[in-house]
């Protein structure tokens, strides 16, 4: 007998209330069958919301910053224990495959874990002064409320990357997740209501979930409460983010489109390569925004690399995601299919061979959208080369010179992840300098997918230029301050100012 989608949320601590009888009716890209119906909140009911944050607030940041990492802590315990209803849910609701569903939810327990060591290293810094008898610090603070809005690929990941941070720091959140998937929020909400029921002292409504379209999402954006909007999807959604947030001075974090490449030298392990190119390109069904969409491969292994890399293609297996064995899963939803037929398309007017890319599995799965992984020679960079399209389409192109290769590698408006597979220290090092790659993640032998949560994630042009996730980015939900302690009798001014009195 299969586990449903109502098992699983029963399962997770999500009340039937919360997905039956409302408007915005959840479908599963797996066969396309409706498997909630969720009630839209309004405006005002983000407005509520963001109201409610901004008083948990005021009680959460005089919590000491260990005792914060403490509910984290219990937060990641309830998702060690909920880890396979979860991730499943993830599969029926965003397509995925079994193990990348599964390893979304270990990226969660991952960063909830780092969060908490982190909350005992939060510091500032002790600075010379050149006043006798004065102290010179600064310090990191709790910034306020934080608005999480995710988007369907990672649909519980992201919001984690933020949350975990963001609750150690002394914030509190409101998220507003994709209205593709909003049962796996309800579910994550409600492992977190687990963990406050366990935790002594928590303030009411530390972290909020609010479901709905556009003026949900205005609202959230436009409060003025709200210190720091981190907000991930589409540069077009960013372009519409940004700005609003940036009119009334209030922080963004934008994690946007991505348009990966991958260099393949003539010294490179070919066999290592088409392993990283394959998953980069093709998993996830190419919905990923660290998914490699462009090979840049030497003229003289380019075509050998096609061929290797169209047998492997056409051996990987189209499928329910949560059967074992298939590795290429459903696109989210036709619009989706239709945009990466449009690509194509656009890929032969522009000179491209192509190869796959057709709807696949239409009479099992009439109401889903399978699609073959396409794989694109193109003659030059074009237009569509240059854009990003979230599906399967992997465009190979050919260089000279690693410059030339490089060039190429840049020449896109999108800044997110690159990698390049070489034995050559030299091309590895020129790689990850200031004249190699322009993007935010620059890996040497692995693909472009695939980053572990020590490190920062994001990108730079308009990939948007945030950072989420490991390393220092723990400083863009905090607030600097400096201070100056005076310990002496005396007021002297600084660079030698005199005004005696």
């Amino acid at each position: 007998m299969s586990i449903t989608s109502t098992d699983l949320l029963a399962a997770l601590g999500v009340p039937a209330t919360a997905y039956t009888g409302g408007s915005l009716t959840v479908r599963s890209p797996i066969d396309g069958a409706v498997i909630g119906a969720v009630t839209e909140a309004s405006g005002a009911a983000m407005t509520d919301a963001v109201a409610r944050a901004h008083t948990a607030f005021l009680a959460w940041r005089q919590v000491p910053a260990p005792k914060r990492g403490e509910l984290v802590r219990l937060f990641g315990e309830e998702l060690r224990a909920h880890k396979a209803n979860l991730a499943r849910l993830v599969s029926l609701e965003a397509g995925k495959v079994t193990s990348e569903g599964e390893g979304e939810v270990q990226e969660m327990i991952d960063i909830c874990d780092f969060a908490v060591g982190l909350s005992r290293q939060l510091h500032g810094l002790t600075i010379a002064s050149e006043r006798p008898g004065h102290r010179m610090m600064e310090q990191y603070l709790p910034l306020g409320v934080v608005g999480i809005i995710s988007a369907f690929n990672f649909p519980v990941a992201v919001w984690a990357w933020n949350s975990a941070l963001a609750l150690v720091c002394g914030d509190t959140c409101v998220w507003k997740p994709s209205e593709k998937t909003p049962l796996t929020a309800l579910a994550t909400q409600a492992l977190f209501n687990k963990a406050v029921a366990r935790y002594a002292g928590a303030p009411d409504h530390l972290s909020q979930v609010v479901i709905g379209g556009a003026a949900v999402g205005e609202a959230l954006v436009d409060d003025s409460r709200v210190a720091l909007v981190s907000a991930t999807g589409s540069t077009r959604m960013g372009r519409a983010v940004g700005p609003r947030v940036a009119a009334r001075f209030g922080r963004c974090l934008l994690e946007l489109g991505g348009n990966n490449a991958i260099i393949v030298t003539p010294s490179a392990d070919l066999d290592l390569a088409v392993r990283g190119i394959l998953f980069g390109a093709y998993g996830t069904a190419g919905q990923r925004c660290t998914t490699t969409r462009r090979v840049i491969a030497h003229e003289s292994i380019h075509d050998e690399l096609v061929q290797r890399l169209e047998r492997a293609r056409a051996q990987l297996k189209i499928g329910s995601p949560i059967e074992a064995g298939n590795l290429i899963g459903p696109l989210i939803d036709k619009a989706a299919f239709d945009a990466m037929q449009s690509a194509l398309a656009a890929a032969r007017e522009q000179g491209g061979e192509v190869t796959g890319g057709e709807r696949a599995l239409a009479s099992r799965y009439p109401e889903a959208w399978y699609a073959v992984p396409a794989l694109v020679r193109m003659p030059a960079q074009t237009e569509v080369v240059r854009q990003e399209t979230f599906a399967p389409i992997l465009y190979t192109l050919k260089y000279k010179t690693l410059d030339e290769a490089i060039a190429l590698q840049n020449d896109v408006p999108q800044g997110l992840s690159s990698a390049i597979f070489t034995n050559d220290i030299r091309e590895a090092e020129t790689f990850v300098s200031a004249t190699g790659s322009d993007c935010g993640i620059a890996n040497v032998n692995i693909g472009t997918s695939g980053a572990e949560i020590g490190g920062a994630f994001g990108g730079e042009k308009e990939t948007g230029g945030g950072r989420e996730s490991g390393s220092d980015a723990w400083k863009a939900y905090m607030r600097r301050t400096t201070n100056t302690v005076n310990y002496s009798r005396e007021l002297p001014l600084a660079q030698g100012v005199k005004f005696d009195v």
